[in-house]
């Protein structure tokens, strides 16, 4: 969900190595060449320079597991540059706004999705709402929860964080005329008649375990 080739230094809880950055951004190459359903182990080998023997080594289980680890790299791609964004928010209208705008740019501008979306709109749109919307989620929470935390008590930022990330998805997979998410104003204009009940809200509760397990989906200590 990016369209920079740095991969993310502040995942929240893992960092990349160098070896499994190759093969995941081998996927990526792969897909956009043949298409999501039909690469397989080897294509994914031969693009990224690693042996087969080694990418079970690295991600044990194959192919759906290399898939899953490429998912949440992604994502932690997405959300490492949304975080250069939204640091140093001084208020929740600041880092609402922020959020919001830079994730709907960092959508738009990302020619990867823009030309998976084009070709297997089904898989693609099953990975941002049914199927992959969980993760999306889970993610989201793990990297923002400390911002919004400054602002709201914790069930109420998990709460926010919920939906915003709903927001962005669905504005960016089906435009309104009303509001403009990549522009601030527009966005502003929306969202700051919500921040006054934000303290209210309903959220999860307090004492429930943040799930940070994407930050490691697989062991991955092994390297070539």
């Amino acid at each position: 969900m990016s369209r920079s080739a740095v991969a993310p230094t502040r995942a929240p809880g893992r960092a990349w190595t160098s070896i499994e950055i190759r093969v995941l951004e081998a996927v990526k190459a792969c897909c956009e060449r043949w298409g999501i359903d039909k690469v397989n182990v080897d294509d994914i080998a031969r693009q990224s320079g690693v042996s087969r023997a080694t990418l079970y080594r690295i991600f044990p289980g194959g192919r759906d597991v290399i898939f899953e680890a490429h998912r949440v790299y992604e994502l932690d791609r997405f959300f490492t540059t949304l975080l250069g964004h939204i640091e140093g928010a001084t208020s929740l209208e600041e880092l609402l706004v922020s959020t919001v705008t830079c994730a709907t740019r960092e959508l738009r501008d990302d020619d990867h999705l823009a030309l998976m979306l084009a070709s297997e709109p089904g898989a693609v749109l099953g990975e941002l709402t049914v199927d992959g919307l969980p993760r999306i989620i889970r993610v989201a929470t793990a990297y923002l929860i400390p911002f919004a935390d400054e602002f709201l008590p914790r069930p109420q930022s998990r709460a926010l964080i919920d939906v915003v990330a709903r927001l962005v998805i669905s504005y960016f997979l089906a435009p309104s005329p009303v509001v403009d998410f990549g522009d601030e104003e527009s966005a502003r204009r929306f969202l700051r008649p919500f921040l006054p009940v934000l303290p209210t809200i309903d959220g999860v509760a307090l004492d429930a375990p943040l799930d940070t397990r994407f930050t490691n989906p697989v062991d991955t200590t092994t390297q070539e």
